[in-house]
């Protein structure tokens, strides 16, 4: 039976929104755009929402707004997307790492704090697989360094919370992803949603090249506005052509998280009392449920991957950890040890299909791969071992 890693929700009628765009004169961030980010706003109950073209373009357009560069430090964890850390390095920051918790692989909020020096501007944490960090208690942990920004990372966290709270509400600004496999897609994209003002304002100029007025905003009163460019800033603005995809997701996000849950649940109770280790869920919390890993012996990690390949069960990585990779250990001389958490869990884990269309008997298949193929081997293993 083939099972894919991964299967998006949008129907061929969503090229209808796409087409009613396609009539008007703005292609690009226009009326669609506008409409949105609203209701975003509104569903995160946050003052302001930008959309971006992406993630990583949306992260810098903000560090940006934070006057992040040269010479600053920015905290991120070691356990998490490449992209997390690429963006601090891109602007000519330093990226500090922190190890991650053993059992839910989210930072501490003490561990965030131990790492602050004189040179920190700037934390991002991330709500790792749709879990969120308490970010409430990372701000209490830097109750002597108010002027430190904080940028959640919630790519994997459209429709989590903490203690009935949404992201957003203790930080500077929270970062979303549209990407293909994200619980919300519109193919590439991203939204940013701020409480603070001054940083929203910063983001309307840093998110579109530094300019102090965009297109839409240059013609809106039937003539030309002129415009300047007051700061550093990017192309990071989202088209109405893929906005015009979200409206329907966003309307429906809650309602499709049960089937998200339901799937999480069968794999987390397939698993129980097995040698496959799980990130623990929170008790106070709504898990988005983006991604399902599981963690094997890393001497077998590899060879796991082959056997679901052959019995073709999509899967991927998420992650390794990051300051162990190529560039960053040889720029940083980073070893293993550093990060020794981060180290262990990005060599053997392993990210199992999780999508609401999946199939019963589809995740049966994967479930009975698990069971009665990959834990042999690692009994077999620890035996040895």
């Amino acid at each position: 039976m083939q099972v894919d890693f991964y299967r998006h929700d949008l129907k061929p009628s969503a090229a209808n929104a796409i087409a009613q765009v396609i009539g008007t004169p703005f292609l690009t961030s226009g009326s669609v755009g506008r409409e949105v980010e609203k209701q975003i706003a509104d569903y995160f109950g946050a003052k302001h929402a930008l959309l971006v073209s992406n993630w990583t373009s949306g992260a810098i357009a903000t560090l940006l707004a934070f006057d992040i560069g040269p010479g600053d430090e920015v905290i991120v964890p070691a356990m998490t997307f490449i992209a997390t850390a690429n963006v601090v390095e891109l602007l000519g920051a330093r990226p500090v790492f922190v190890d991650v918790d053993p059992e839910t692989l989210l930072v501490s909020p003490d561990m965030i704090a131990r790492a602050v020096t004189p040179r920190t501007k700037a934390v991002i944490p991330v709500h790792i697989y749709g879990q969120m960090l308490d970010i409430a208690a990372v701000r209490a942990a830097l109750h002597d360094r108010p002027d430190i920004a904080i940028l959640e990372d919630c790519a994997h966290c459209f429709e989590g919370e903490l203690a009935g709270q949404k992201p957003g509400a203790h930080s500077s600004a929270a970062i979303f992803s549209f990407y293909a496999t994200k619980n919300v897609t519109c193919g590439e994209g991203g939204a940013i949603v701020t409480n603070q003002s001054d940083v929203y304002q910063m983001l309307l100029q840093t998110r579109m090249h530094g300019m102090s007025v965009g297109a839409m905003d240059r013609f809106k009163t039937g003539g030309y506005r002129h415009w300047d460019m007051e700061r550093l800033g990017v192309k990071a603005n989202l088209p109405d052509l893929l906005a015009a995809l979200l409206p329907p997701q966003i309307a429906t996000i809650d309602e499709r998280l049960p089937q998200r849950e339901r799937i999480a649940l069968r794999y987390e109770r397939a698993f129980a009392n097995l040698p496959i280790r799980m990130p623990r869920s929170l008790t106070n919390s709504k898990h988005a449920r983006h991604l399902f890993p599981i963690h094997v012996p890393p001497t077998l990690r590899d060879e796991v991957l082959a056997l679901f390949a052959e019995r073709k069960i999509g899967c991927t990585v998420n992650y390794r950890s990051v300051p162990t990779l190529s560039y960053y250990r040889n720029n940083y001389s980073y070893e293993p040890e550093n990060f020794p958490v981060s180290h262990d869990w990005g060599s053997g884990t392993i990210t199992l299909p999780l999508y609401p269309s999946l199939a019963r008997d589809a995740q049966d298949h994967v479930i009975d791969v698990v069971r009665n193929e990959v834990v042999p081997k690692i009994d077999s293993a620890l035996s040895a071992a």
